[in-house]
């Protein structure tokens, strides 16, 4: 099965969309919406993840609780203890720990560097064709 770099590799080279803790929600809340994501990556002064920001921290944390966006601030809403995999975790245990945990976005870490972010979308693809490929190989071998 695939590892996370297949993962990163089969993305290309996407840009990485990152927050500080100090901006305000409706900063991070307009750039998830002009790029059409989900999540951001928070990001401390050394480019250290801090956090994550995702439409379902906005959602309980500035809708039901009736703050407003403009007058809070990512670090107030995000969920600081960030669960990060590495390029050589496996799509499985990804999409195990995803289910698990109930996550949509993993952070890509190593040596504390962020490398990425991966969605369940991307870890679903990257299974699929694992699974498209084992019965390619399959098929070619029961027909010789």
């Amino acid at each position: 099965m695939s590892n996370v770099a297949h993962v990163l590799k089969d993305k290309g080279n996407p840009a990485i969309y990152t927050v500080k803790p100090n901006s305000t929600v409706l900063d991070a809340i307009k750039l998830m919406a002009e790029k059409g994501i989900g999540a951001l990556v928070v990001t401390d002064d050394n480019n250290k993840v801090a956090g994550i920001l995702s439409e379902r921290d906005y959602t309980r944390k500035i809708v039901l609780m009736e703050r407003t966006s403009k007058d809070t601030t990512v670090s107030e809403i995000m969920t600081a203890k960030v669960l990060t995999v590495t390029t050589t975790s496996t799509v499985k245990d990804c999409l195990k720990l995803m289910t698990d945990k109930h996550l949509r976005h993993l952070p890509v870490v190593e040596n504390e560097e962020l490398l990425g972010l991966i969605s369940i979308g991307d870890l679903v693809k990257t299974a699929m064709d694992d699974q498209k490929k084992l019965i390619d190989q399959l098929q070619q071998y029961i027909s010789g």
